[in-house]
């Protein structure tokens, strides 16, 4: 599947890199989340911000599993690799957060020679409940095609959903679409009705929320150097976790941002920035 990406910069000096930098986003999230990231740190490397399937701007699939996602990925670098003359010299490095850190952990795993670096961030290669996201059952019933505004939208959210940053995070996820697939007539004055909707595939993410909270296919050792990066107030990854970590990589990093939770990169984004470049530059 061809998904959905915005690229910022190309490099130091003006120069195409010879190091892209993949980032994705976690679970209902989409490219623009990592927007002020992506433009720090496009002064070092030709940034891509990408839309994984279900997401954002990419294209919906009934099938959504980490296999799959990082097919779409390995897609989008065959295809900047076909696009530039230097394109066999390139080397990659991915970054994903949370379910974008799955996806990250799942491609190391099955294309470990696309890679030059990986970093995971606040995401462990272990099981996490599906049920954790427990707001999905609630958004199903949110109807927002009865809804006449964002705002009545923004509403509704707030009554359901507590966490301000969740709230934020969906209301990002909402556009307006025509009302029907049917062609409209266009009479003088007269526009195409519109309805909100969702740009992530709330169906499939809820039909598969167990399953997407499992571990990954993990084929064999990641020896792909990998930097895990960790909010302090967050408990996605765990002191336990770092033992069974290193089972799997057998060269992998870790760093703490105090004053962090999980969305490490929005919280700290100062801090968040100096360990990518430190550990990729």
């Amino acid at each position: 599947m061809k998904v959905f990406f915005r690229k910022l910069g190309q490099g130091p000096e003006g120069m195409q890199s010879q190091r892209p930098l993949f980032i994705l986003h976690g679970l209902f999230g989409l490219s623009d989340n990592w927007a002020t990231i992506g433009k720090m740190l496009s002064e070092f490397f030709e940034v891509y911000l990408i839309d994984l399937r279900n997401h954002g701007n990419s294209p919906h699939s009934d099938e959504w599993t980490y296999g799959a996602m990082a097919e779409d990925i390995n897609q989008l670098i065959e295809d900047v690799r076909g696009q530039r003359a230097d394109g066999r010299n390139l080397k990659f490095i991915l970054m994903g957060h949370s379910l974008g850190g799955k996806v990250a952990m799942q491609f190391a795993s099955m294309y470990p020679e696309q890679l030059e670096k990986l970093i995971v961030v606040d995401m462990a290669p272990k099981d996490y409940p599906g049920d954790q996201f427990d707001f999905i059952e609630k958004l199903l019933s949110v109807n927002l095609a009865e809804m006449k505004s964002r705002k009545e939208a923004e509403t509704e959210l707030t009554a359901i959903i507590k966490d301000w940053a969740t709230v934020q995070l969906l209301l990002k996820n909402i556009q307006w679409i025509p009302h029907s697939l049917t062609p409209f007539p266009k009479e003088r004055g007269i526009e195409q009705p519109q309805i909100l909707s969702w740009k992530f595939n709330l169906k499939v993410i809820a039909e598969n929320q167990n399953k997407i909270g499992e571990t990954f296919n993990i084929k064999n050792k990641i020896d792909t150097p990998t930097l895990f990066i960790r909010g302090e107030k967050s408990k996605y990854i765990l002191d336990e976790d770092i033992t069974e970590i290193k089972k799997i990589f057998s060269n992998p990093e870790f760093k703490t941002i105090e004053g962090a939770g999980h969305w490490v990169h929005a919280d700290k984004p100062s801090e968040f920035k100096e360990e990518v470049k430190k550990f990729t530059l």
